[in-house]
Order: structure tokens, then sequence, then C-alpha cells
């Protein structure tokens, strides 16, 4: 597989990475035998970037890591892994975030022993918090390399100017963000900033949290996915809509000789030599549609036949339930 830079000083991974949210049962019930063929399928194809984080199946994403590493010791050279922290909960069981010096290097400590890892690749803060100024967070996260517990460091759905703001204290060596042809706001701002800077700009749901693939998930199996069930796309009469619309998605990936997945990933990949789409799965056959996307040369025509079926703004519904969007930064 091509590579890409993970940040100007940073390691070279395989175009496209591995998103281990799937290891967690966010979009359906996995077990770790099925994670473990998902990571020998990234090591054959070149995947070497694996995202993970503290809160994906509050820690069942790492630790699925972690004994495959322990079951494979020559793995940890093939990848370069990445996980965050800050998201946490008050008192009364409410959605907080912590990107106190002291959250950040306890919850680290917690994930490098589910990983079974002294120091991993690189650590985000996964949300941004409030009480901390931009400045502050890229300091605290920075006394961690200083430890030597993680190499690089990274921010998650973060507005432009915060990364500015952050840069001037130490290096960020990658900005993690929603990013597809459903989630096109990166483009208004962060996607140029990251490439001005020499940060990788991650993307996450690279194909629309299944409306890009030829196999969207259906409404029966929304009902069972909570994260989706409330989530305005995939409510209706908006989640009929996107069906509809990215019917024709689906036919021009078929005409062009691809799965809409490749098509959507290959998308991604033309918006800059910074993009690193972070798809993930539980099906190994998926996992090689998305990453079949880094073999496609999209021409100037191909583009514009994309933009012709799905043109900027033409999803139905926010990306984000108003109870979702409580982290996120807006910025436009």
């Amino acid at each position: 597989m091509n590579k890409r830079k993970l940040g100007a000083n940073g390691p070279e991974v395989g175009a496209i990475g591995y998103g281990a949210m799937s290891f967690s049962d966010m979009y359906g019930p996995t077990n770790e035998t099925e994670s473990h063929a998902i990571l020998d399928a990234c090591r054959e194809a070149g995947v070497t970037l694996l995202d993970t984080a503290n809160v994906y199946g509050m820690g069942k994403s790492e630790n699925a890591i972690g004994t495959y590493l322990k079951a494979n010791p020559d793995a940890r050279d093939d990848f370069v892994i990445a996980t965050k922290a800050s998201i946490t909960s008050d008192p009364e069981g409410n959605r907080t975030f912590d990107n106190s010096a002291e959250h950040l290097e306890a919850e680290l400590d917690k994930s490098l022993k589910r990983l079974g890892l002294e120091c991993v690749d690189l650590f985000y803060a996964h949300r941004r918090d409030p009480r901390f100024t931009p400045e502050e967070t890229a300091a605290n996260l920075g006394r961690l390399v200083d430890k030597g517990k993680t190499r690089a460091i990274g921010l998650s759905e973060v507005a432009p100017s915060t990364l500015r703001r952050a840069m001037k204290v130490f290096p960020i060596s990658a900005v993690q963000s929603e990013y597809s042809l459903s989630t096109r706001f990166p483009d208004l701002g962060l996607v140029q900033t990251c490439a001005e800077l020499g940060v990788a700009m991650v993307a996450f749901s690279p194909v629309g949290r299944s409306l890009l693939t030829d196999d969207p998930i259906s409404h029966d199996r929304i009902a069972d996915l909570p994260f989706l069930r409330g989530n305005p796309r995939f409510m209706e009469p908006n989640l009929t809509e996107n069906l509809r619309l990215t019917s024709a998605f689906r036919r021009l990936a078929e005409e062009m000789g691809t799965s809409a997945a490749a098509l959507a990933n290959a998308w991604l990949l033309s918006r800059g030599p910074h993009v690193i789409p972070i798809p993930g799965t539980r099906s190994v056959g998926h996992l090689r549609e998305c990453i079949s996307g880094a073999t496609l040369n999209l021409t100037e025509t191909d583009l514009d036949r994309i933009e012709a079926v799905l043109p900027v703004g033409w999803a139905h519904g926010d990306r984000y339930s108003a109870d979702q969007w409580n982290g996120p930064e807006r910025y436009c």
C-alpha cells in the first residue's frame, strides 16, 4: 500500500488505516476472534495505523489489540498505534471531558496496560475540555511525550483555531475528525490548516457510517444500535432520503468497476496527501473493499462524476443529535 506521513516528523503509515471502534460492539456484536482476524488482514494488506480509544467498549477495543500483540509479538513492528482519552463522566453519569495532565496520564497508563505496551505512537485528547485553553491541553499532552509514554500527540474534533494555538506550544502530529462525502465541513478550514502546518488529517467514518457502501445498515438493524437510532441521518424521514440519494453513488461505483466503500475512501485520499481515512468494520471482506480505495487513482472527470451524484450538502439530517454534539467544536 502507498504510504503517507503521520505528521511532519512522524512515521510513514499505510494511506488507509483502521478505526478500531468496531472492536467495541458499537455497530453490532463482535468478539476477540473476529477482531484478531481483522488485524491479520491489516498486516497482510499493509494497513499500519491502528486507531483506538479508552472508551471504545470501555477498554474492549484496546484489550483486543493487546491480546493480539501478546499472541503475535512480531506484529508490534507492523503497526503504528494511536489511542485517545479525555471523555469521562461526572458523578451523575453525565458525559464530560477532562484534559487535565493528571487525567490524561492516568488514562494513558490504563491504555498502555490494556495494550501491553510501554509507549504508544500517538495519543490524542479525544475532545476539547473547555476548562483548558488549547495551549494548556497541548502542554499536558506534551508532558507524556517527555515522559516516554507516547511518541506524538494529537487532537480530535477541534477547530482550526484550536489547532493553531496548540501548535505554538507542542507539535501536533494529527487531528482526527469525521470527514467523508457525507460530512464535508472539514473542507471549510481544517483540511487546509492541517496541510499548512504539516499535520495529518485522520478521517474517521469515511464511509458515512455505512451510507457510502454497497450494503448500508438496514432499518431493522438500526433499532439495535443506540448511537445510530438517535442519529438524525438514520432517523426517518432522513434515512429513506439518504438511502435514495446514495443509491446513485453505488451505481456510479459499479460503473467504475469498484465498490462504493473503495470509491468513498479514494475520494478522501484525493483531498490531499495528508488525509488518512480510517474505516472501521467487523468484516474482513468489507475491510478489503475499503482499502482497495488506495489503489484507485481518480481523475478530474471521476471527481466531477462523484460530485454530480453527491454534491456538497446532499445529506439529510445533521451528523450528530443535540446530545451527540456535546464535545466536538463547531467552527463554521
